[in-house]
């Protein structure tokens, strides 16, 4: 009788080996490779360098500017600049930093409200029309902001708002974006299930949303109260037209810095970079909750 050989079996331990070795290897593979990164450091240097310029300038003197040879180190006179343009009689920094803040806080939280309330309307409420007027809100955004100046003057002009800062506040309490990017977010995050279990404990529709919607919408809301606080505190161009130089907000403030006949774009730009250095202390402060909304809607949506 012929003995049979045994098979050869594969040692156990090499299997988890391999298995190990083909995570690692797909790991590496989904790993952003050194294109990426060198596309990003190219983008985040052409986005910080208008800022160093600005810091370049605004530390240097008036003849900085035209200087063929000009030092890529800032210089030290932007103390001297800021408070030249902090001192400036013509310029009301104080009153326009006040204004800026004031104003760009309330429309961000009145964005924030109205446009989840909205949100929520369009996107867990079911009502007739609801999709047309969805289409319409959305098409309002195509519509350029120029075609309404003319009459959105008249109208506040008749109402004696012009030179309030009511004039800049009322127009933008919400906005079709804020309206279009909350709905596609809750009509994802929130699961209708959360509703009828709401409505089923005796909630009704306003309840629910204060305890089922708004904590649902929290990072793509913190997304939209910062997007839409630096939209506000850097708009010029309707505060420019309807205020007046004694109640003006910041962007305004610093035109009339270059309203002289010599321009010194060493003080523009010492005051430029006192203009940002709010936003950037609110960015370091609220960075991760602007992130996380980001990517939020990006998943979300």
């Amino acid at each position: 009788m012929t003995a049979v050989s045994p098979i050869p079996m594969a040692p156990q331990e090499e299997q988890p080996v391999e298995e190990k070795r083909r995570r690692r290897r797909r790991f590496r593979g989904d790993r952003p490779g050194w294109i990426v990164y060198g596309v990003l450091a190219v983008f985040l240097l052409g986005s910080i360098f208008p800022y160093y310029w600005s810091i370049l300038i605004g530390s240097g003197d008036s003849s900085t500017i035209r200087d063929p040879n000009l030092s890529w180190i800032p210089g030290g006179n932007f103390f001297s600049n800021a408070a030249a343009v902090v001192s400036n009689p013509a310029v009301n920094f104080w009153l326009a930093l006040w204004n800026s803040i004031w104003s760009s806080a309330i429309i961000a939280l009145s964005v924030v409200f109205f446009s989840t309330l909205a949100g929520w309307a369009f996107a867990k409420l079911r009502f007739k029309g609801s999709g047309w007027l969805l289409v319409f809100v959305i098409a309002t955004m195509a519509v350029p902001t120029q075609l309404g100046v003319v009459p959105l003057y008249i109208l506040f002009s008749d109402l004696g708002w012009t030179g309030q800062i009511g004039a800049i506040i009322i127009p933008a309490l919400v906005t079709a974006f804020g309206v279009f990017w909350m709905t596609q977010y809750l009509s994802q995050a929130v699961p209708d299930e959360l509703i009828e279990a709401a409505r089923v404990d005796g909630a009704n529709s306003f309840r629910t949303f204060l305890t089922v919607g708004l904590p649902a919408a929290r990072p793509a809301a913190a997304m939209l109260g910062l997007f839409t606080f630096v939209t506000a505190w850097n708009n010029f161009f309707w505060p420019f037209i309807v205020l007046d130089r004694q109640n003006p907000t910041l962007p305004v403030a610093l035109s009339l810095l270059q309203s002289n006949y010599f321009v010194d774009y060493s003080i523009v730009l010492a005051g430029v970079i006192l203009a940002t250095i709010p936003l950037l202390i609110l960015f370091i402060f609220t960075g991760k909750q602007l992130v996380s909304g980001i990517m939020a809607g990006a998943v979300k949506g």
